[in-house]
């Protein structure tokens, strides 16, 4: 399994002096996900927990919905110049019965908005592949929410070493952290904690709170909205597209959560 961090030598410039020295960065690698052994996407990550970040990837597709449907996930055909397995190709072979949607190989799949599907569509889709309608009865306080970046921030080893790592936690209604995860891709950490939650047998994830620390990207509620999670907080602002589908979904999504202010766009808090 390739390195988390790495050294590269930096030139430090301050104001009163100027020295090389090493620094710590995050590792960021390409990973390519088959599907039964036909190409699926490519994704920048950062090496480890890749199973996990399949799992997860392939449950916000609507592919999977259960540990169940996955038979085997394995490492494959990445070699370097020397021979040896670079580990940055994985393939997932499905259950018996489990089908694969027409066009996978092509990535005809709904993620980001750059993907050219139009608003209206790009919602209904979502709403109505996702095997796990939102609870309406979730209950969360203000107070808890505000604590939860605070918790998060804490537990994000590698970003305290190299300030470059996305984090996506998961958390109890009642403000416990249940799992993080770390990397170069916020939608990667997502889907790694996701990924872990399926594994777990956990999903759906109707007693759930998922904070990200970046911003509230459509892809995002999308993903959340396909585990089943009720509520999304993010540290920084919800897209407009965001909304509409957290809203569409029955989703309580806050932007700029801090421990002393939020804002909610969908939903309600108590």
């Amino acid at each position: 399994m390739g390195r988390v961090t790495t050294r590269r030598a930096v030139l430090r410039i301050t104001a009163d002096r100027t020295t090389r020295r090493p620094d710590t960065l995050a590792v960021e690698e390409p990973l390519e996900l088959r599907l039964d052994g036909q190409a699926l996407t490519v994704t920048m990550r950062t090496p480890g927990n890749d199973v996990e970040l399949a799992h997860g990837f392939l449950l916000a597709e609507g592919i999977i919905g259960s540990r169940d449907d996955i038979a085997i996930a394995r490492y494959c055909d990445g070699v370097d110049d020397t021979g040896a397995n670079t580990y940055n190709v994985l393939d997932i072979q499905l259950a018996p019965g489990v089908a694969v949607p027409d066009g996978a190989g092509a990535r005809n799949f709904l993620t980001t908005s750059a993907c050219g599907v139009c608003g209206k569509e790009s919602l209904d889709q979502v709403r109505t592949r996702t095997r796990f309608p939102l609870r309406g009865d979730v209950e969360i306080s203000a107070r808890t929410l505000s604590e939860l970046p605070h918790l998060m921030h804490r537990q994000q080893k590698v970003f305290h070493s190299t300030g470059g790592l996305h984090a996506a936690a998961l958390f109890t209604i009642d403000g416990s952290l249940v799992q993080l995860r770390e990397d170069v891709g916020r939608h990667n950490a997502v889907d790694k904690v996701l990924g872990w939650a399926l594994s777990e047998g956990r999903v759906p994830l109707s007693d759930s709170v998922l904070v990200v620390s970046g911003r509230a990207s459509f892809e995002l509620v999308q993903k959340a909205v396909m585990a089943g999670v009720p509520a999304l907080g993010a540290v920084s602002a919800p897209s407009s597209l965001a909304v509409d589908l957290a809203e569409e979904s029955g989703l309580t999504l806050i932007g700029f959560l801090r421990d002393d202010s939020m804002n909610v766009y969908t939903g309600s808090v108590l």
